[in-house]
This record gives structure tokens, sequence and C-alpha cells, in this order.
């Protein structure tokens, strides 16, 4: 069974160029890869700031939003945010989406694309990892940085160079190494015993 790489459109702003430059990473992706490719938009899950009365490594969820969220993204064995920045930071969209899960992220990889004026969403990609790691997510260094964003876009969508292709190869590359590396240490030993015979 091919391992799973969620595309994750971060920004929820109306107006956002996060989707065009999504279906281009996903179509690349899918072309380039052997993972099995969703995408998936934050804003179309109507996430409120988080409002789960427990602690989510608890798991108990009690709001519809939260359980649809919580079995989306425990289907996925590797991650790339779709992501620009806003103030040097990460889009507080995701940051909230982030924050109402915890064993569900934990044990998986994660990659960037990041969008922006001269900076290229860089400042937005490093403030997030802390938290990812606090996620037991594991950030790739490989990335796709795209500054001057908007002259990439046009009626057709997102029109890659060299560059922005180049990063996502090799973001690929190791996404594909990390992912099947910690599959391991989330399948339960019964599972492996199984495997194994």
């Amino acid at each position: 069974m091919p391992l799973r790489l969620q595309v994750i459109l971060a920004s929820t702003r109306p107006g956002r160029k996060g989707p065009e430059i999504g279906r281009w990473f996903a179509k690349y992706a899918s072309n380039n890869s052997d993972f099995e490719i969703d995408v998936v938009d934050i804003s179309e899950f109507d996430l409120p700031v988080f409002d789960e009365p427990h602690h989510p490594v608890m798991q108990k969820y009690e709001h519809d939003h939260t359980k649809r969220w919580s079995e989306t993204i425990d289907k996925g064995d590797a991650y790339v945010f779709i992501m620009p920045e806003y103030d040097h930071t990460a889009p507080a969209s995701l940051i909230n989406a982030l924050t109402y899960l915890s064993k569900e992220w934990a044990y998986k990889p994660a990659g960037f694309v990041s969008y922006g004026g001269v900076s290229g969403g860089l400042r937005g990609v490093q403030s997030l990892k802390p938290m990812l790691s606090a996620l037991k997510v594991v950030p790739v260094p490989e990335a796709v940085t795209i500054p001057g964003y908007g002259e990439f876009l046009d009626e057709n969508g997102f029109n890659a160079n060299e560059l922005h292709e180049k990063g996502a190869t090799d973001m690929l590359a190791e996404l594909d190494k990390w992912a099947g590396a910690l599959k391991t240490i989330r399948t339960p030993a019964a599972d492996k015993s199984s495997q194994a015979a």
C-alpha cells in the first residue's frame, strides 16, 4: 500500500493563492513520487479557535469538527504545508489546526511549500518548526520557497520554474525516506511480527 502524502492548504482567507500553488504541487508530487496524494484544505473544516475541553493527547473529542479533522489527519503518513507568512510567522489558521490534535500528527515527516514577498515565507516556516517538534513531527530541511509568488501566477494557475521543481523533487525524496522509516515506529508490535512472517 502506498504511503499517503497530505498536501495541506494553510491559509483560509478570502483571496488566498494557496489553492493554485497547492494544485501545482499536488500534481507534481503525483507525477514525481510514489505517494498517494490528498489535498486537505483547512478552510473546509470550519475550525473555530481551539474549543475542545480536554487536552488533545487524550483524544476525547466532543465536537464534530474536531472528529472530522482528526479522522482526516490520522490517515496521513507525511505532510506538506502550503503556507504564506503573516507578520513574520505562520498563519493563525494553521497554528490553530495543529493545536487541535496531538497523536494524529506524531512520528510523521513534514515539508513546506512557502510563498510570500522577498522572504518567500521562510520566517513563517521557521516559526512553525518548534511547534511541530513538540507534536513529534519531523520537519525536513528540503523545501520549496517562492519569493515574489505573484510573478508565477496567471489565469492558468501557478507556473513553477526550475528551482521550484528541484526543491519539490528533493523534498519529496526526503519525505519518502522519513515516512517509510517513521511508519515502523507507529506500527504496533503485533503488526510488525505478522509482516515479518
